[in-house]
């Protein structure tokens, strides 16, 4: 019996990993990415992951910082599930980083000096959004602002995430878009992935 719960096991945890390589490596946020306190992507900013994150309040802003020391490509995107309770929330995403143009639209955040912004709207309040569903997370998604362009100044990067219509709730924001993990990226994913099947990693009822 042992050894039969041993095998189903093992099986279990190759498929999962089959699956993980798939997709993107799976994270949950348990404080907030503030300026101060930003989610720090320590490896490449072209690796996949997906940050499962809320906007505590309608005022609140989060960021996420990587280095860039060669051309990359940064792919960032911000999406949110498809549920009634979150029909009206509508993130918008920036790009922040050296040598990058001044923004037209005002900003919820300053710039350091030297720095410029691509900023890229969602779907305006009452327009029509679209939806796809994600396997691996067994779920359904709003589609969302998405940015995706190759980096070459040298220095430190952010994407900042929030929503310009101050509802507040939780959406995901995608970074990276290259299928390359590690073995805690596979126990990260082991972990974090059934709390999203259940719907753990919601701080908003999917109602």
């Amino acid at each position: 019996m042992k050894i039969f719960a041993a095998f189903f096991i093992l099986i279990f945890i190759s498929g999962f990993t089959v699956l993980a390589a798939q997709a993107h490596v799976p994270y949950i946020e348990n404080w907030d990415y503030s300026a101060e306190h930003p989610f720090v992507v320590k490896d490449s900013i072209e690796n996949s992951k997906a940050i499962y994150a809320w906007f505590e309040t309608g005022t609140d802003v989060d960021v996420y910082s990587f280095e860039v020391s060669d051309p990359v490509t940064v792919y960032a995107k911000a999406i949110v599930i498809a549920c009634p309770s979150l029909e009206e929330l509508l993130p918008w995403l920036a790009v922040v980083g050296p040598g990058l143009p001044p923004p037209d639209e005002a900003l919820p955040f300053n710039l350091p000096d030297g720095y410029g912004a691509v900023v890229v709207q969602n779907k305006k309040p009452g327009e029509r959004r679209d939806t796809f569903y994600e396997p691996f997370s067994a779920k359904t998604y709003f589609d969302g602002p998405e940015f995706n362009q190759e980096v070459t100044t040298p220095g430190s990067w952010y994407i900042y995430c929030w929503d310009p219509y101050k509802i507040g709730g939780d959406y995901i924001a995608v970074l990276g878009a290259k299928e390359s993990f590690s073995l805690l990226d596979t126990l990260r994913s082991l972990i974090n992935t059934p709390n999203i099947w259940l719907n753990l990693e919601l701080h908003t009822k999917c109602r």
